[in-house]
């Protein structure tokens, strides 16, 4: 674990020059990994929270959040108790707290300016298995990454002046018609409507999506769809 947290370069990811602090999120997660007590957790908590990934008495996330998010769950999973629960409650308050402007979006395999909260929300998915095995803590950790959900388009068909959109959905769509950033190759554009048409099989991730006013062509395979509310997240 320790080998995995200093292969990152924290000094390279970017964040607000005045409220980021790097040093603070490596020696954070080394402490917090090596803590044997509550003392030692608080402590290794208080360097994370005051600018290491996110700073806790302005409610602000740093991008380097995102990468911490795996390491903190691999602490929560093989850390003392205290670990577990510092760590877990640092992925709660990154996943809740805003960014500063120009420090939103990271650089993920899915997505090149994806909102720091839903790749912290893909992370958790990841674990959903161990979460749920925590406890009601790491099931309301579950229940949030759900809001924060993805969609990727597989195939589409026009539907009178709409667009059905077939693919794969991780975590929930909300009832009613929403705004929806599409990320195609680089870009982002902003669709103004769009519902879930059918909700997915139990068990299953294939969805559909209805995109209002909108043609087959502006959706293509491969497009991925977020929460354009994710998008507009400033501290």
């Amino acid at each position: 674990m320790l080998d995995a947290i200093d292969a990152v370069d924290w000094g390279a990811i970017p964040g607000h020059p005045d409220w980021y602090e790097p040093a603070r999120a490596a020696r954070g997660l080394r402490a917090l990994a090596d803590a044997a007590n509550l003392v030692q957790a608080a402590e290794a908590g208080s360097l994370l929270g005051g600018g290491g990934i996110v700073h806790g008495h302005s409610a602000a996330v740093f991008p380097a959040a995102a990468v911490a998010t795996p390491l903190l769950l691999d602490i929560a999973q093989q850390g003392h108790p205290a670990a577990r629960d510092t760590a877990l409650g640092l992925v709660d308050e990154a996943l809740s707290s805003c960014p500063h402007a120009e420090y939103t979006r990271v650089t993920t395999s899915y997505g090149a300016s994806v909102p720091i909260c839903c790749t912290i929300a893909h992370h958790l998915r990841a674990r959903t298995a161990i979460l749920a095995g925590l406890g009601k803590r790491g099931k309301a950790l579950l229940a949030d990454a759900a809001e924060h959900w993805r969609f990727e388009v597989r195939e589409c068909v026009a539907d009178g002046n709409d667009t059905a959109a077939f693919g794969v959905l991780a975590g929930c769509f909300p009832g009613g018609v929403h705004a929806v950033e599409l990320h195609l190759v680089g870009e982002i554009v902003v669709l103004d409507e769009a519902a879930l048409e059918y909700h997915p099989v139990e068990g299953a991730r294939e969805a559909c999506l209805r995109v209002m006013g909108r043609r087959p062509g502006e959706l293509p395979p491969g497009a991925v769809l977020f929460p354009a509310e994710c998008g507009e997240r400033v501290h």
